[in-house]
């Protein structure tokens, strides 16, 4: 597998790149959490953003729905951000104070379900705007990261309460302990295989775990990597981020890791996305949106 790195420079500085996803129209959307913008990418590398009309509002995670929508968290503000096609922002405030919303993935009911770190509850809204909430056992559990199951349910990693949580559409919760103790789960995606992958930013692994709940961990071979996020590839592989490592890393579905060096010291990457050709992109706090090109 040959692979190479290219980076681009954000046109503003302090913008602080933080969360990425694929969107509909074949282009990059990106949360610049310091800038307090939405940027986007295309393929050629042009980059354009967006204000978001609360100040220092901390735009963390972002979501292309399947109607094209982009979908975002204000961990400060308190809002669920959505910018549509035509260019057209909309903030919704969350019922409770403080609440500090954060993961955020598409349900297979078309709602658009988030996480809410401090007030340990899950959420989800509407298109319309219509939010409803659903309280975890622990309050303190810090619910972080949000994916869609291959079930129908989504799966959210508790990155104080150390376990997976899973909860259904109708908001039924279930709750599974991660083996390695204060693990500090973040970051978790779906895979080919059925099963949730995620990882530790504490424990320094990669883990996997079953619809039924059986969990395996990797051990990632960088000491205190601080993996941070998870995506998954098209080759039946899992993409992550190394906060700490610096790097890229390559899990196959057999437990194999693989791990990139970023050329840019001190990057600090934190979200990451797949796009359809199979490249790999990855916002980079040091103000600079990465891609790593990968090729048979």
């Amino acid at each position: 597998m040959k692979t190479t790195f290219v980076e681009y420079a954000v046109s503003k500085p302090e913008s602080g790149p933080y969360g990425i996803a694929c969107g509909k129209d074949g282009a990059l959307w990106f949360t610049e959490q310091k800038g307090n913008r939405i940027g986007r990418i295309t393929d050629g590398g042009e980059m354009s953003s967006f204000e978001v009309p609360t100040p220092q509002a901390g735009v963390m995670s972002i979501i292309s729905d399947v109607r094209g929508d982009i979908w975002f968290t204000e961990y400060h503000a308190n809002r669920i951000g959505k910018l549509q096609a035509n260019g057209s922002l909309k903030e919704y405030t969350l019922p409770g104070a403080n609440a500090a919303p954060f993961g955020i993935a598409e349900g297979p009911d078309g709602a658009v379900w988030f996480t809410e770190m401090n007030a340990g509850k899950i959420g989800k809204i509407t298109s319309s705007g219509e939010i409803t909430e659903y309280e975890l056992p622990d309050a303190k559990a810090y619910p972080s990261f949000i994916t869609q199951g291959p079930d129908g349910a989504l799966w959210f990693s508790e990155n104080q309460g150390n376990k997976i949580g899973r909860i259904t559409t109708a908001g039924e919760i279930t709750e599974y302990d991660i083996p390695t103790p204060q693990s500090g789960p973040v970051g978790l995606a779906c895979g080919p295989d059925g099963a949730i992958w995620f990882v530790e930013i504490m424990g320094n692994k990669i883990g996997k775990m079953t619809p039924g709940g059986a969990i395996t961990e990797y051990d990632i071979p960088t000491p205190n990597a601080r993996p941070h996020a998870i995506a998954p590839g098209i080759r039946g592989d899992f993409w992550f981020t190394e906060w700490a490592g610096n790097k890229i890393g390559r899990i196959t579905i057999d437990g194999k890791i693989t791990e990139y060096a970023i050329p840019t010291a001190k990057a600090e990457p934190h979200g990451i996305a797949v796009s359809a050709g199979g490249d790999v992109w990855f916002a980079e706090e040091c103000d600079r949106i990465g891609r790593l090109m990968v090729a048979e």
